[in-house]
């Protein structure tokens, strides 16, 4: 027997709804108020407190920069490091698909900052509870995703944990000059990556995303070493100054010239692409200086290479800078990418070529396999025809625009 507004069925189901939101506040008050005043290697512990508002056992993980393992950054537990692509992985797939997966040990979900991926979770039961639920846990996810990207510049201990201390000093350069890898709008989704993350010496790429313009650069330096790293950290900066200040793609090709010029005596230049993406219409423009031509894919498949006009590389000045341009359609995906990455050899001296990459490109994208899964698919490709060792450094960034993926890079 009911009442009309609904009787005891709809009051206990308010009543239980009223302690599930009231046990979820206490959780992330307790993360944010646990932060507040905690050094970064205090954060599992934070993490740990905050779980036992929900009954849950909860241990984070951070992937390493390479992408290739997921080590445990937890309260005193001892947990193993896990293989990214460990065949049957739970914890490898949430990662990989940007999903929940359960196993025998627990509930996984993808530890992201905004969109970026830097680890998972595991909730495990530590009594009666309700809350081993992937939809009720996503904003306890999400906030420690955030709370770990905040902690993390305070101290060493997280950079350490993911595997900064094999850095060479060219490589400490410029990560710390990279933005976050991987960014999404409503429409916009870009995600790039380094490597080898320890050793990167000339290249690095930038983005910055403001009302309806997408501003995106990628630099190869000339050399190997840190005077090829001091070299493109200076292009770059002549980069972000330029276009902070609003200049022309033109003008700051120009600025990045004279700097280069100045500053190395006409010894030191860089490739590179410097491109701007209206992101309510679809139009590209780009100025490329001596760079692989970029790569543009449409509904999956590869439709041509920009071949724009192009210009010398930067540092060796060139008066008659002119700008590329090229409308995208809804979907459609831009790929930069240094020569590193084409130029890759195996040990029978084969390139790994443009075909080969236009080939992971688009399975990826018949697939739906997210941009920050796509970039790390095809970097440990280049890998791998190397054995591992690179002879130059590998970089990619790509650019999806009026992306329907761009959903796919929160948590299922």
């Amino acid at each position: 027997m009911t009442t009309p507004d609904g009787g005891p069925e709809v009051a206990a189901a308010a009543g239980r709804t009223d302690r599930h939101d009231a046990r979820m506040s206490a959780a992330l008050t307790a993360l944010i108020d646990g932060t507040h005043l905690a050094t970064p290697d205090e954060l599992p512990v934070v993490v740990a407190e905050a779980g036992r508002h929900l009954g849950l056992d909860v241990a984070v993980y951070l992937v390493t920069l390479d992408q290739r393992e997921l080590v445990p950054f937890t309260a005193g537990a001892d947990e193993p490091t896990m293989p990214v692509d460990a065949p049957g992985s739970a914890a490898g797939r949430a990662f990989r698909e940007i999903t929940a997966t359960e196993d025998a040990s627990g509930l996984w979900l993808p530890l992201l900052d905004g969109v970026e991926r830097i680890g998972v979770l595991r909730f495990r039961a530590a009594g009666p509870t309700d809350f081993l639920r992937a939809d009720r846990l996503r904003s306890f996810d999400l906030l420690v995703g955030h709370l770990v990207a905040v902690v993390t510049p305070y101290g060493d201990t997280v950079s350490r944990l993911r595997g900064a201390m094999g850095r060479t000093v060219e490589a400490e350069l410029l990560w710390n000059l990279v933005p976050p890898l991987t960014y999404a709008t409503r429409n916009l989704v870009i995600s790039g990556l380094l490597e080898p993350c320890e050793q990167v010496a000339g290249d690095v790429f930038d983005y910055a995303v403001d009302e309806t313009m997408a501003r995106i650069a990628i630099f190869d330096g000339s050399g190997h070493n840190l005077d090829s790293g001091l070299l493109t950290s200076v292009a770059l900066a002549t980069y972000r100054n330029g276009r902070r200040r609003g200049d022309t793609l033109v003008a700051t090709a120009a600025a990045i010239d004279q700097v280069l010029l100045e500053h190395t005596d006409g010894a030191g230049y860089a490739t590179g692409i410097l491109a701007e993406l209206d992101t309510e219409t679809g139009h590209l423009r780009y100025v490329n200086a001596g760079h692989p031509r970029p790569i543009l894919l449409r509904e999956g498949r590869f439709v041509e290479t920009l071949d724009g006009p192009g210009r010398p590389l930067f540092g060796l000045g060139d008066s008659s800078i002119t700008v590329g341009e090229q409308r995208l359609q809804p979907g459609d995906k831009v790929v930069l990418y240094t020569d590193g990455i084409t130029e890759a050899r195996a040990e029978d001296g084969s390139f790994f070529g443009l075909d080969r990459l236009i080939g992971i490109l688009e399975r990826c994208s018949t697939d739906g396999t997210p941009a920050s899964e796509t970039v790390r698919l095809t970097v440990q490709d280049v890998l791998r025809h190397q054995r591992d060792v690179l002879q130059d450094d590998a970089t990619m960034v790509l650019v999806e625009w009026g992306a329907t993926s761009a959903g796919r890079l929160n948590p299922e």
